[in-house]
């Protein structure tokens, strides 16, 4: 008798917590973006990108700056996963950095941003240029 009450209050238990929980309607989608940076102290930067989500592409622009010790000009080339996108929309805002970095000649850079829609940005790829940088900055992207 103790064993079935035990049964039954462990199934009304999975029950309930089952009914609770809703399923991850976020989504994950690939991401290409081409940024060109450079400056003097302030550091400003523009590029484009494209979002592919659900076999469809979404280009975007993105532009940014940063403030701080920032010296020299170049260009990155970042491929990566954009996630928790609940819509090709949600990829828009602002999104916040801050770091070091820097290149000559060539280099390695990664990144992870996260916006105000909760979508975060994993993004890494090859550094061309000169620029060296101690900076805080974000980037805004929007759709084309």
């Amino acid at each position: 008798m103790k064993q079935t009450a035990i049964y039954a209050a462990l199934v009304t238990s999975l029950v309930t917590v089952a009914g609770f929980t809703t399923p991850s309607r976020a989504d994950t989608g690939q991401v290409a973006v081409v940024f060109t940076k450079g400056g003097f102290i302030v550091g400003v930067g523009g590029g484009d990108g494209v979002l592919l989500y659900r076999g469809h592409k979404y280009p975007f622009t993105v532009s940014g700056m940063s403030v701080g010790f920032t010296v020299g000009a170049s260009t990155s080339r970042l491929v990566g996963r954009a996630l928790n996108l609940k819509g090709p929309q949600s990829i828009e805002g602002s999104y916040a950095a801050g770091g070091a970095g820097g290149a000559i000649a060539a280099g390695a850079g990664a990144v992870q941003l996260q916006n105000g829609n909760g979508v975060i940005l994993q993004l890494s790829g090859p550094k061309v240029g000169a620029e060296v940088s101690a900076a805080v900055g974000g980037v805004t992207i929007r759709l084309k």
